[in-house]
């Protein structure tokens, strides 16, 4: 098993604990509403014991969460918002569609693992903003590295990659937008105003 998957694999543990001690509920509880025995809860947030479908369902039902949101994908908004995180199977990165305007602008929320560089190009224009861990842009010869609350913008037909700058995951709102598509600022901070 790769390193990514088992570093994937051993969060779950914690985050079940975490969710179960925010609710307030003992493992006893948990065990009644689950059917899974104390000492196997118990086992499963400790990381002895591998998290498997058969587990993480009844789980996701005793908290009243997507099964999804037990195995890291990104919280959607609003509750009443239902949007289908797509999960990548090799490493585990997440995107989440936040629009769905085919030929037009398409917004997407995304946890990216760590994974291979590998440049590409194609036609459009793409827009990141970083939400938490570090990013890595390779833009042809040039690396730049964005952390929260940076921005980057580039042509997609100049060669690019983009991924964590470590070993941990970094999460980004990412906007793509056809050939010419670029954004039009139309409001500055008063200090901005004058500069060309």
């Amino acid at each position: 098993m790769d390193a990514e998957l088992e570093h994937l694999l051993a969060a779950i543990g914690p985050r079940l604990r975490s969710l179960r001690r925010d609710r307030g509920m003992t493992l006893e509880a948990l065990s009644a509403a689950t059917g899974i025995s104390v000492s196997g809860l118990s086992r499963l947030e400790s990381g002895k014991r591998r998290p498997t479908l058969e587990l993480l369902i009844p789980l996701a039902r005793a908290h009243h969460v997507a099964l999804d949101q037990l195995i890291a994908a990104p919280a959607t908004g609003d509750p009443r918002v239902h949007l289908t995180p797509l999960q990548h199977r090799k490493n585990g990165s997440v995107l989440v569609p936040l629009t769905q305007y085919p030929g037009r602008l398409q917004v997407f929320k995304q946890v990216i693992a760590p994974g291979p560089r590998r440049l590409v190009t194609h036609t459009g224009y793409e827009w990141f903003f970083v939400l938490a861990g570090e990013l890595l842009l390779v833009l042809g010869e040039r690396e730049l590295t964005l952390r929260p609350g940076e921005v980057a913008e580039f042509d997609t037909a100049e060669p690019h990659w983009f991924g964590p700058s470590g070993d941990r995951p970094v999460e980004i709102l990412h906007i793509f937008g056809p050939q010419g598509d670029k954004a039009r600022v139309r409001a500055r901070p008063a200090a901005l105003r004058n500069e060309p």
